[in-house]
């Protein structure tokens, strides 16, 4: 094992590998874990017994308002008369709960008390209801669904979306806040009271219970529908138990932004804190420009033991971090344990915070990194050590194996365990295809051994085996690690890229900028658009600059670019191009940003950017 160990915080990892004479190698975790809970109500039902006023989830629409807490005891009598509301308006596992919204309380109580009796939840990105123009995947989801009850927390800013669905579902609407004919308003949902249909029901669930259904991003065509059973999250959470040892030392509290409609922030955090007893404080904040400042000024204020983030949300801190000594002391004095995932973060934000902690406390950061899917529910692999460099996903964690399978001259990572989903809802197509012989979920990921002689220094994701293309050349070029490099040589210009180059001599990047440090670099006036802004000198110099030093690293053609294009429009979410928590899929872009392409690889250089000017 390389890399520095957290006792008490961490477990120490430990891992078999099995390598088999067809080259491939199979890797287990022998540390055991605990018969995982029936189901998640039993969660809510033990610190609602244990602890009842205890807080269990806060959340306010500003730094400097009042918290809106709910305690366990509150959250627990909440769930059972929404759930007997239910019930009653004929919600079951064929018309389940669909969920269009923001992280809320009320979003959380309604989606508990739906799992509580046996109702599936699906929580669909608000993206698709807000940030859309047509609206076109929203509706298929919904109609896909067939859902017995729509919640959106506002009528107001929602309504376009509900208009747009509304010819697509026959369930009943329920509103927090806002007037729509026809809906019904959340609190009174919990004026419902059933307590022995609610108990009957809840006496049914058990582990192969249909819990909850968590599309996939869907870069074309409509998102598949991941089958979440209770088993696979009570699994999942038993083995983060047991890799993280401080979750039974000390009560969890974790201030936090990332979308229930995704399995990081809904299956991974948020359950996370229901297992284990601990105080959710809903981020209305997010890694952009005008709502970061909220993310901090909630952070000082609570001061959280344990921060979750996606790359561009560390990013987003380090810059703040280091104009605010405040923020330094508060941050590095309570948090023992930084998690990031969703994509690999790069290295020099990885330099970062780590050089902001050593000012501060006179010791690294505690970042650590895992990584899963939606059908791994969603823990696969875990880093329980402080690694050496930014991108160590660590070792499979207890009661999962991993198969690494040869492929392409890289190593395709196969999962099997209690966690791996049945299946994808109403597509028995896609589920007789997504696994092997043996039973392991074909992930389609990569990885790579950080040491191929020692197993427990871990593993480093590869990138995704479909993103990976060959130059003219008959190269591979490695999307995955490349556009980690890429962003950080490009720093502080680049926000995101992708590769383009297939079947070409050289590779392209189509950069989406970080408008605001580029508006800092260019020195322009408020009235300067983007296209002067990204066109300006000293921009493009960075970038030229950035391409040099990827050239200079050396590997040759498959490990830098010759042309880069700034491009103007963000990804869309329309097209499937960027996830709510700011993954952008390569191939989405690729395929809806034909003219990008072309003006890269074109004959105007003042389209792009020419490594040798």
């Amino acid at each position: 094992m390389k890399g520095h160990l957290l006792p008490g915080i961490l477990a120490e990892p430990r891992t078999e590998a099995e390598r088999r004479p067809d080259g491939s190698i199979v890797l287990r975790n022998p540390d055991a874990i605990a018969t995982p809970s029936r189901c998640v109500g039993d969660w809510l039902v033990e610190w609602a017994g244990r602890d009842p006023t205890r807080i269990f989830l806060a959340e306010r629409p500003v730094p400097g308002a009042p918290w809106r807490e709910v305690s366990y005891g509150e959250a627990h009598a909440r769930v059972r008369a929404a759930a007997a509301w239910l019930l009653a308006a004929g919600a079951s596992q064929e018309r389940p709960l669909a969920v269009v919204s923001d992280n809320g309380i009320d979003h959380a109580l309604i989606g508990l008390a739906a799992m509580h009796v046996g109702v599936p939840y699906a929580a669909i990105s608000p993206a698709y209801a807000l940030m859309s123009q047509d609206h076109a995947k929203l509706k298929s989801m919904i109609e896909f669904l067939d859902p017995g009850i729509v919640y959106v927390s506002d009528a107001g800013p929602y309504g376009k979306a509900l208009d747009a669905i509304a010819s697509h579902h026959t369930g009943r609407v329920v509103t927090s806040a806002g007037s729509r004919d026809g809906a019904v308003r959340f609190d009174d949902l919990l004026a419902a009271s059933d307590d022995a249909a609610v108990d009957a029901a809840f006496a049914t669930v058990n582990h192969d219970t249909l819990a909850k259904l968590l599309f996939t991003s869907g870069s074309t065509g409509l998102p598949k529908a991941v089958i979440n059973t209770h088993r696979m999250m009570c699994t999942s959470q038993e083995s983060r138990r047991v890799n993280w040892p401080i979750l039974q030392a000390e009560t969890p509290i974790v201030v936090d932004w990332l979308p229930w409609s995704h399995t990081f922030g809904g299956n991974h955090n948020f359950n996370m804190m229901l297992r284990n007893g601990g105080t959710l404080y809903i981020d209305a904040g997010k890694p952009a420009p005008p709502l970061i400042g909220t993310t901090i000024a909630n952070l000082k204020e609570i001061g959280p033991n344990i921060l979750f983030n996606v790359p561009r949300g560390f990013e987003m801190l380090a810059d703040a971090l280091r104009d605010d000594a405040e923020f330094r002391e508060r941050l590095f004095g309570t948090v023992k344990l930084m998690v990031y995932a969703g994509a690999a973060l790069p290295q020099n934000t990885w330099e970062a915070m780590n050089e902001l902690a050593r000012e501060t406390t006179g010791k690294r950061a505690p970042l650590v990194s895992a990584w899963g899917s939606t059908e791994t529910a969603p823990l696969a692999t875990d880093c329980t050590f402080l690694a050496e460099r930014s991108g160590n996903i660590g070792l499979p964690g207890p009661a999962i194996e991993v198969k690494l399978v040869p492929n392409a001259d890289k190593l395709e990572i196969r999962v099997r365990g209690a966690n791996i989903t049945p299946g994808y809802w109403k597509r028995p197509d896609l589920t007789e295809a997504m696994h092997d012989e043996e039973g392991f979920y074909v992930t389609g990921d990569a990885v790579r051994f950080a040491d191929p002689d020692d197993p427990n220094a871990g593993l480093f994701f590869d990138g995704r085996i479909s993103e990976d293309f060959k130059l003219s050349s008959g190269t591979w070029v490695s999307v995955g690690e490349l556009r980690v490099k890429a962003i950080a040589a490009l720093d502080p210009v680049a926000s995101d890229i992708v590769l383009t180059g297939q079947d070409r001599d050289a590779i392209g990047f189509l950069v989406f900028p970080n408008l605001p440090a580029c508006q800092r670099i260019a020195g322009l006036g408020e009235g300067a658009s983007a296209r002067e802004v990204l066109d300006h000198p000293a921009v493009r110099d960075i970038v030229r600059r950035g391409l040099q030093a990827l050239r200079a690293d050396g590997g040759g053609s498959s490990r830098y670019a010759t042309r880069a294009r700034l491009m103007e429009a963000p990804p869309a979410v329309d097209r499937g191009e960027i996830t709510d928590k700011g993954y952008i899929n390569q191939r989405a872009v690729l395929s809806g940003r034909k003219d990008e392409i072309a003006l890269l690889e074109g004959d105007d250089p003042a389209a792009f950017v020419d490594i040798d000017g």
